[in-house]
C-alpha cells in the first residue's frame, strides 16, 4: 500500500477503536464509582483476557483463506458494519436521532449500579461490578478486535492497525481514569460520522476487488472512495434536514415520534433481558438497524463478479448500490 492508504488506515483503526474505548471506559468508571474498584478492574481483566482468546482463535483462521475469499468476506463485513456507523451518525446529524450522550450513559449506569444488590461469587466481591465491566469490555473489545483483524490481515499490516488501537485504547483510559468522568467532550458523533465514511469506502473497495473488478488508480481509489462516499454522506444530511424541518410543522408527526419512543421502547432489566441484549447485539453487529442493507451488499458482491465477466468493467457497481441502499435505508426510517 502507498504511504497515504497507510495512514487512511491508521486513522480508521484509530478512530474507531477510540469510540470503542471511550463506551467502555464509561461503563468501567460506572462500575467502580458506584460499586467496587477492585471487583471493576477484575472483570477488565476478565473481558481482555476472553478477548486475547477469540483474537488468538480467530486471527490465524482468518488470515488462512485465500486473499479473493478474504477480500470479499473483510469486505462484506466492513461494508455492513460501515454503513450501520453511518447511517446512525447520518440520522444524528440530521436530527432525526438523539446525539450519543456520555453523561447520560454514565448517570444511567451509576444509578442501575447502585440499585443492585451486592452479591459474592467466586471470589468476587462485587458480582455486579464484575460483570458491568467485563460486559462493557468484551462487547466494546469484540469491535476493536474485528477491526484491526480485518483491517490488518488483508493488507498485512497487522502491526499497523495493532499500533493504532493500542494508541487510540490507552490515549482514552488514561484520560477516563485520570479525569475520573466520562469524556463527554470528546466529538464521539462526528468520529462515528467519520469512521462510518472510511469503513464503508474500505469495504466496497475490498468487496469490489474480491469479486473480480479491477479499480482504476489501484490502491489510490481508496481515497477517491472516501471523498465519494463523504460528500453523499454529506448530502444525505443536508436533505435530511430539509425533511425534518417540514415534518416538524406537522403536530401529528410530533405525536406519533412522541409515542413511538414513550410507549413502544420500555426499558427493562433481569437475566432474561441481559441474554436478549447479548444476542441483539451480535444481530446488530452483523445485520445493523435494516436487514436490506446485509441483503443488497450480497447481491450487489454478485452482480459485480457477473458484470466483470461480462463487460470486464464492473468496479462502479459497488459504490453505486451502497449508495441506493443506505439511500433507501435513511428514506424509510424517516418516513416512520
Amino acid at each position: 500500500m502507498s504511504s497515504s492508504t497507510d495512514l487512511a488506515l491508521f486513522v480508521s483503526v484509530f478512530l474507531a477503536c477510540a469510540v470503542e474505548a471511550v463506551e467502555a471506559v464509561t461503563i468501567v468508571l460506572a462500575a467502580g464509582t458506584a460499586r467496587d474498584w477492585k471487583s471493576a478492574f477484575r472483570g477488565v481483566a476478565a473481558g481482555l483476557l476472553t478477548l486475547a482468546i477469540i483474537i488468538g482463535i480467530a486471527g490465524p483462521a482468518i488470515s488462512r483463506l485465500p486473499i479473493s475469499s478474504l477480500r470479499i468476506l473483510v469486505g462484506g463485513l466492513l461494508l455492513v458494519f460501515g454503513l450501520q456507523w453511518l447511517r446512525k451518525a447520518i440520522m444524528r446529524s440530521s436530527g432525526y436521532k438523539s446525539l450519543h450522550d456520555e453523561d447520560k450513559i454514565f448517570r444511567d449506569e451509576v444509578a442501575a449500579a447502585r440499585a443492585a444488590g451486592k452479591v459474592s461469587r467466586i471470589g468476587i466481591d462485587d458480582w455486579y461490578a464484575f460483570t458491568l465491566s467485563y460486559k462493557g469490555v468484551l462487547l466494546e473489545g469484540l469491535e476493536v478486535a474485528f477491526i484491526v483483524l480485518t483491517f490488518g490481515t488483508i493488507q498485512h499490516q497487522v502491526g499497523l492497525a495493532s499500533i493504532a488501537a493500542i494508541s487510540a485504547v490507552v490515549i482514552v483510559s488514561i484520560a477516563g481514569f485520570v479525569l475520573a468522568k466520562p469524556l463527554s467532550r470528546v466529538p464521539e458523533n462526528a468520529m462515528k460520522f467519520s469512521v462510518g465514511i472510511l469503513l464503508t469506502s474500505f469495504g466496497i473497495f475490498w468487496g469490489a476487488e474480491g469479486s473480480g473488478a479491477k479499480w482504476p488508480g489501484d490502491n489510490w481509489a481508496v481515497l477517491g472512495l472516501i471523498a465519494f462516499v463523504g460528500a453523499f454522506s454529506f448530502a444525505l444530511v443536508i436533505y435530511l434536514k430539509g425533511k425534518r424541518v417540514k415534518q416538524r410543522n406537522d403536530a401529528l408527526v410530533e405525536m406519533s415520534e412522541f409515542a413511538r419512543e414513550v410507549i413502544l421502547e420500555p426499558k427493562s432489566g433481569g437475566f432474561i433481558n441481559g441474554v436478549k441484549a447479548f444476542v441483539d447485539f451480535w444481530y446488530d453487529f452483523i445485520i445493523g438497524d435494516d436487514w436490506t442493507i446485509a441483503a443488497g451488499i450480497v447481491i450487489a458482491f454478485f452482480a459485480t463478479e457477473w458484470f466483470k465477466g461480462s463487460t470486464g468493467q464492473s468496479w462502479y457497481l459497488l459504490p453505486i448500490a451502497t449508495l441506493l441502499l443506505i439511500s433507501n435505508s435513511l428514506v424509510k426510517a424517516t418516513n416512520k
